[in-house]
Parts: C-alpha cells; sequence; structure tokens
C-alpha cells in the first residue's frame, strides 16, 4: 500500500510539474504575442516599383498567422488570395484581401473584432509585395 501511495504522489507530482511548464511556456508565448502585435507597423509600398508576378509573403505573430498570394499585373494589385490564417477570432478579418485590391493600397481600416488578424494578414501581403519591388 505505501508503494501505491508513492506511486500517485509522484505521479501528481509530474503532472503539476508539467502543468507548470506549460503555463509558464504559454504566459512567455502571450508576452511575445502582444510584443509582436504592438510592434507591427503597416508600411506604403510604392506599387509603381512591383513588378508583375505572384508573390508569396507570410506572417507569424504565434497565435495569429497568415500566408498570402499576391497577383500584381501593370503596376495594380489584381488578386490577394488568403492561403492560410491561423486565428482565435479573426475571422472576419478574412475580407482584408478584397479591401486591399479595392483600395489598391495596404493603408485601409482594420476589421473592428478582429484587429490583431488584420494586422498580421495585412503584413502579410506588405511582405509579398516587398519580394516584386525594384530596390533600384
Amino acid at each position: 500500500m505505501g508503494n501505491v501511495k508513492k506511486l500517485v504522489a509522484a505521479a501528481v507530482l509530474i503532472v503539476i510539474l508539467c502543468g507548470g511548464a506549460y503555463a509558464v511556456k504559454y504566459l512567455s508565448d502571450v508576452k511575445k504575442y502582444k510584443d509582436i502585435i504592438k510592434g507591427i507597423s503597416i508600411n506604403k509600398v510604392d506599387l509603381t516599383k512591383v513588378k508583375d508576378g505572384n508573390y508569396t509573403g507570410d506572417f507569424n505573430a504565434i497565435f495569429i498567422t497568415a500566408e498570402v498570394n499576391v497577383k500584381v499585373k501593370n503596376h495594380e494589385i489584381v488578386d490577394v488570395k488568403l492561403v492560410k490564417h491561423k486565428n482565435e477570432r479573426g475571422k472576419r478579418a478574412e475580407i482584408i484581401p478584397e479591401k486591399v485590391v479595392k483600395a489598391q493600397s495596404l493603408q485601409i481600416d482594420t476589421v473592428s473584432g478582429a484587429t490583431n488578424s488584420s494586422k498580421v494578414i495585412l503584413k502579410a501581403i506588405e511582405n509579398a509585395l516587398e519580394k516584386g519591388e525594384n530596390k533600384a
């Protein structure tokens, strides 16, 4: 009976230690996530410098990630496909690619209630467009 109590106590201790390690990792990730989101700035992209082509871009903010494919023709954004969007409550932000095509700009309003996802998607689009810029 004494061995059973020791085994149960050891199992409980292991569970507590694993839970504590998970909690520490999670809290660390939350802090990193907040810092990443706070640091996102969407820069203006000069479409006159972006060559025709298809460009992929992504952005990872730990809890929210986005991957896009952007098609540019005659210095216009003709299509933005959201290839991947990992989010928690930001599904409404999936309208952002359509807004970018319509505005021909990344300087658009974010979606209320999905601000962080909006920023991550916009940054992924910016990253894609930057791949097509003439750096001369």
